[in-house]
Parts: C-alpha cells; sequence; structure tokens
C-alpha cells in the first residue's frame, strides 16, 4: 500500500529541514539548532521512512549510512582533467612565480591572487546534473580517476542535492580530509578492538574513501572544502574565482573560511606567514597554502604547462625534519643508468613515516654536503613525500665517518661507470645488459602512463629478468600463461589475467609508446609533442637533431637524446620486435612545420588580450597555417597582433613602422589564409 498523504507530506517537510540544518552545521558553521534536536529530527523520519519503505529515495538523508559494497571502483575519465600544481619552496620561488605571471601578462601592475590553505587530503571531483550528486572520482593520474560515489554520498557535508537553482552541469573539485580531532577518535577507537590504526589523517582519508563498502565510509570522520571548478553547462562563470567560490556556497557546498584575497607577491607572502602561525591551531592538517591569479581571464590568458597551470602555485610549509646517523651508502641503478647515492639510515620517525634510506641526488650533492658514512645528519621529508639528507651536523661525526665514493665499476652488472664532463650524473654504461636497467625500463614500459600492462609489477619483472625470460620489452609478448604461472605468487588465474593485459596494451597511441620507449629526457608532454610534430613514428626515426629541435620546447640536449637512441640498432630492434608483435597506434595528423602553409615566412608578435581566443590558441592558429609566433619584437617581424591593454610591443612596433593588425583584422587574416 502507498503511504498516506499526510506522511509523505511531512516526510518531504522533514527532509528540507534536515537539509537546511545540514547547511547551517556544515557550510555556514553556524546552526540553528542543538544536535538533541537534529538528532529528533532524523530519528522521526527514519520511523516514518521504516512504517512506509515506499517513501524511501536515494537521496534521503537517511541513505547516508551507505548501501550494499561495490564489486570494484570503475575507472573513471575526467572530462575536464584534473591538473597538479608547482611547488614553491622558498619567498624566491613566490617572487619569481609573480615575475612570470606579470611579464606573460605584460603589466606592471600588482596581480589579485585568492590565497587559501593546502590541505592535506584526498583530491575528488564531484559532479551533479539537476543540482543532484550523480559522480564522484578521485583524482587518480589526473586524467582518470576512480568511482567513490558509494562513499561520497555517506559524508554529510556533501549535499546529495543543491540548494537554489544550481546549472544544469556543475562539476567542482574539493579535497576530502579527516579533522585531526575525528582522527584521533577513530584511532582511539580501532586501538581498543585491537584493530589497525592509521599513522596520519591523509591516508586514514585516502584509505577509507577508496573501501568497497560504504558502510565502512560512513563511520569514518570526513569533511571537504571545495575549490576549484571543473566543466559546467547553463552557468556563466563570474570575473573572479572567489566570486565563483561564494556562489558555490550558496548552492550549499562548503569552502574554506581562510581564503583571501590578496594583491601582488607580498600579499601572498603574508596570507604565507599567516597560515604558518596558525598551522597548529587548526582543527585539520594543512601543508602549505595555494595562490590562484584571481580574474579568469588572466587564467585563461596565462594557460597551462604540461599537466600543470601556469596561474597557480602551491607554496609549501617547511617539511618534517629529524635527526638520524648515517650507516652507509649504497648506489641505485636506474632506468637510464643513472647511479643515484641512497643513504641507508639509522630508522627514524618523520612526518608520520618511518624513515630508513634518503636520496642523496648524485656525488655533486654529497660533496657539497660533505655526507659520510657514520654522520648524524637532518632528515627532511621533501614536499612531504620524499626522504633526503638536509645538512651534515659536522659537530657530532666521528673519528671514523668514511669518505663516500663513486664506484669505478656498476655495482649491478661490473660494467665501467662513466660519467660525462658538466654533467652531474654517473651513469653504468651496461645498457640493456645490466639487469637494474631492464628491470627499470620494464617496469616503465609496463606502467600506467606507458602502454599501462596491468598485473606486471616489480616482483614479477625482477623475476623475469633473473629467470633470463625477458631482455627487451618485446619479449614479454612472446611469453605464455604457462611461463607466467610457473613464477612465484603467479597463478594460472593470475598468468591469464595478465596475458589478456598484454593483449590489450598492444593498442595504444603514439604519444604514449614514445614515452614507454624510456627515451632519456622524454616525459609525457616531450613525447607528445614529438608525436604531433612529426606525425608517425617513421618520420620522427629519421629525422635529424636539427629537424627534431623544430619540435616545440623541444632544445638541443633532448634532441641529441632522441636522435641518439633511434641510431642504436639494438633500440631500433626492439621497436620492430614490438610492431612484428602486434603492438599499434592510429595514424596522426602532422602538424605543419614553419615554412609550410599560407602563412609561411611570417613572423608574428601578440601584445594584449584578445576576446576570440586565447594567447596560446592564437599562437596554435598561426602555427598550424604556418607562420611563427615570437615573444618580442624587431625589424624582421611581420604583424604584431593588438588585442585589449597592449603592453610595450606595441610601442616598440610603432618605432619600427611593424604592421599592426587589431583582433578583427587578425581573425579576417586568419579566415582569408
Amino acid at each position: 500500500m502507498s503511504a498516506p498523504r499526510s506522511a509523505a507530506a511531512r516526510v518531504r517537510e522533514l527532509r528540507k529541514q534536515i537539509e537546511h540544518h545540514n547547511y547551517r552545521y556544515y557550510v555556514l558553521d553556524d546552526p540553528e539548532i542543538s544536535d538533541a534536536e537534529y538528532d529528533r529530527l532524523m530519528q522521526e523520519l527514519k520511523a516514518l521512512e521504516a512504517q512506509h519503505p515506499d517513501l524511501i529515495t536515494p537521496d534521503s538523508p537517511t541513505q547516508r549510512v551507505g548501501a550494499a559494497p561495490v564489486s570494484e571502483l570503475e575507472e573513471v575519465v575526467h572530462t575536464t582533467p584534473m591538473l597538479s600544481l608547482e611547488n614553491a619552496f622558498d619567498e624566491e620561488d613566490v617572487i619569481a612565480f609573480d615575475r612570470r605571471i606579470r611579464e606573460r601578462l605584460e603589466t606592471e601592475q600588482p596581480i589579485e591572487y585568492a590565497a587559501e590553505p593546502k590541505l592535506d587530503g584526498l583530491a575528488v571531483s564531484f559532479r551533479y546534473e539537476r543540482g543532484r550528486l550523480v559522480l564522484a572520482a578521485t583524482r587518480g593520474d589526473g586524467t582518470r580517476g576512480e568511482n567513490v560515489t558509494h562513499n561520497v554520498r555517506t559524508i554529510k557535508a556533501v549535499p546529495i542535492e543543491l540548494r537554489g537553482k544550481p546549472p544544469e552541469l556543475l562539476e567542482v573539485r574539493g579535497e576530502v580530509f579527516m579533522p585531526i580531532a575525528g582522527f584521533k577518535a577513530m584511532n582511539e577507537r580501532a586501538l581498543a578492538k585491537g584493530e589497525r590504526t592509521f599513522v596520519n589523517p591523509r591516508n586514514a582519508a585516502a584509505g577509507s574513501l577508496r573501501q568497497l563498502d560504504p558502510r565502512l565510509a560512513a563511520t569514518r570522520p570526513f569533511d571537504v572544502f571545495f575549490y576549484a571548478i571543473g566543466e559546467t553547462r547553463g552557468w556563466t562563470l563570474p570575473a573572479r574565482h572567489t566570486e565563483a567560490l561564494e556562489q558555490l556556497r550558496e548552492w550549499g557546498l562548503k569552502i574554506s573560511p581562510l581564503i583571501r584575497t590578496v594583491q601582488g607577491a607580498s600579499g601572498c607572502l603574508e596570507y604565507y606567514s599567516d597560515m604558518a602561525a596558525r598551522r597548529a591551531t587548526l582543527p585539520y592538517e594543512i601543508d602549505g597554502v595555494v595562490y590562484k591569479v584571481n580574474r579568469y581571464v588572466q587564467q585563461r590568458e596565462l594557460g597551462y604547462v604540461a599537466r600543470a597551470p601556469r596561474w597557480a602555485i602551491a607554496h609549501k610549509f617547511p617539511a618534517h625534519e629529524e635527526h638520524t646517523i648515517v650507516r652507509g651508502v649504497e648506489f641505485q641503478v636506474g632506468r637510464t643508468g643513472a647511479l643515484t647515492p641512497v643513504a641507508r639510515l639509522e630508522p627514524v620517525f618523520v612526518g608520520g613515516v618511518t624513515v630508513s634510506n634518503a636520496t642523496l641526488h648524485n656525488m655533486d650533492e654529497v660533496r657539497r654536503k660533505d655526507v659520510r658514512i657514520g654522520d648524524t645528519v637532518v632528515i627532511r621529508r621533501a614536499g612531504d613525500v620524499i626522504p633526503e639528507v638536509v645538512k651534515v651536523i659536522v659537530d657530532r661525526r666521528p673519528k671514523n665517518a668514511k669518505v663516500v665514493e663513486l664506484p669505478a665499476h656498476c655495482p649491478v652488472c661490473g660494467a665501467d661507470v662513466e660519467r660525462e664532463e658538466g654533467e652531474a650524473v654517473a651513469r653504468c654504461t651496461g645498457g640493456l645488459f645490466c639487469p637494474a636497467q631492464r628491470k627499470e625500463s620494464l617496469r616503465h614500459f609496463a606502467s600506467r602512463r606507458a602502454l599501462d600492462i596491468d598485473g606486471l609489477g616489480s616482483k614479477i619483472i625482477d623475476q623475469l629478468v633473473e629467470r633470463g625470460m625477458v631482455q627487451s620489452p618485446a619479449d614479454l609478448y612472446a611469453l605464455t600463461e604457462e611461463q607466467f604461472a610457473s613464477l612465484e605468487r603467479m597463478g594460472e588465474k593470475s598468468a591469464a589475467n595478465l596475458v589478456a593485459s598484454l593483449e590489450r596494451s598492444k593498442s595504444t597511441t603514439l604519444p604514449r609508446f614514445l614515452y614507454a620507449l624510456g627515451i632519456r629526457d622524454v616525459g609525457e608532454a616531450t613525447a607528445a609533442a614529438l608525436a604531433e610534430h612529426f606525425g608517425s613514428l617513421e618520420s620522427l626515426q629519421e629525422a635529424t637533431e636539427e629537424e627534431i629541435q623544430q619540435t616545440p620546447d623541444v632544445g638541443p640536449v633532448v634532441a641529441a637524446h632522441v636522435r641518439h637512441f633511434f641510431d642504436q640498432e639494438h633500440n631500433r630492434d626492439v621497436i620492430a620486435a614490438l610492431r612484428a608483435h602486434g603492438v599499434h597506434w592510429p595514424a596522426m595528423k602532422r602538424k605543419r612545420a614553419n615554412g609550410e602553409g599560407p602563412l609561411a615566412g611570417k613572423t608574428f608578435v601578440l601584445t594584449g588580450t584578445l576576446d576570440a581566443m586565447s594567447r596560446d590558441e592564437a599562437s596554435e592558429r598561426i602555427a598550424a597555417l604556418g607562420g611563427k609566433v615570437s615573444g618580442s619584437v624587431s625589424k624582421k617581424t611581420s604583424y604584431v597582433v593588438v588585442g585589449a591593454e597592449p603592453g610595450s610591443k606595441l610601442k616598440k612596433a610603432q618605432e619600427l613602422g611593424v604592421e599592426l593588425l587589431d583582433e578583427q583584422g587578425f581573425l579576417a587574416l586568419l579566415r582569408d589564409s
């Protein structure tokens, strides 16, 4: 039987009241009723829903306790990438960041920044359609994350339905974290029950949010602050980021009360000092502050580089530091043969983690810091992540402290170690003959951002190399299920899954394939640029160093590494074997090179802001038509494109008599071309 109208009406009224009080409590931090009165409203709603089950809906406040567990976390592709931020570690970094912003915007006026605390939690994307929460996903690698909607729905600070009149589509980014008090109470309960405890709130938040059972997440003391906007539809963004955040708050999304608008580098540094002083008294952990250019038009003008925006930076607090003793120094051999000295330490607890190893980077750093075996040193988790030796406490040096020497031969394969003049890094000359380089090359080849071979972990790779089953990445594709199943900790099902994963990995893209090859100094961004510039592997393989340097952001050093890689016969043999095993990718459209197209031979300089497109987009349009974009005006400049609020380049162009194009004239030239 359906519930009577009076019960249905009361349920609607109770839900409305509860959501209102959730907003007052979690978003405004200004509750109107006591906890006891709130509990009475919730109990009445639960009783009515128990009496009339047909009134229960997925978005009811009573359903936040969690539904049935999911079988696995599904992959989610972010429609707008969740980018990482560049880091600043001192005042000079912040001043340099502000200077780069002003230079790119061609202004001497102070830049307005939105400054906010950098929470030490888990970044999550929240997608609302017609005001209702439909998806929540972790950041993952920035392009792909994991679906954690089932757990996010249990967080009371996350509204299931937005207030007022939200847009048709709203994707927002937020930081899910655990307040310190809640984290401590949770660990105390776990200790009392003899259960595992968490080291720090960030690990607790990340682990809890990725659980398959939402009933577990519902018991965890989560909170959230929303800080950024992704994809939207049906909403025109205001002029400033801080204004957009205020609108989010009106829709019921919680934002940090510590966000502040500041002017210039000096305002940023004052904010940093204030937050550093308040850090110990905050109810949650922060590991720095974030500065964002506040005006969206300027953000668009500044654009992005690689996987980070040019218009924002994270200013990190000094990492936690401790003293310990260097018990030894070993040399690890990386994918490119680089030998990295690693200090073996007396174990010490630093920033929530027990540290027993720390990088010494290279021999120049060892000499500069004068690190010796037996020394007492200061250890820091750089960026709160990678342990490193900060300095030696010379007063505590024992008489028998041993100087660290670079080995003449590779500690893994025995090949000669060479150090080119002017380089800080020493390298093993063994190449793929060296098992250490072979292992690291295979790990890189199989990594998620390369060929993404699920199930090919480090322990499996170690066995494959040590048993002589794999000499190069191409050999992976010749192995059978039976051969994989013969490895330790590999059953028949795992072997079958790995073979299936290898088969899937054969279908890739040219940028991923180039990145997977492990060419020295060729990261994801450079691999993508090379693929786009040359359009095919064959064209890149046959290109000269000079031609490779024509690729955007590729200089002579990287070009030499690329040319050297393809000059090696064994590398060409590996590529041929991979293709013979069926590794393939769709054809790419080659970008026009300078000297091709209707604008060939024309040099453009851009100044001021265009309404129709960003400066990066304008540069791409010019390059696509064969033209060249320069950063400075000279007698060889063909046109200076003048947008709103032009800088000093306009005056220089007028002095030299260079032809000027306003935005309409520039667009007309593009159309005619």
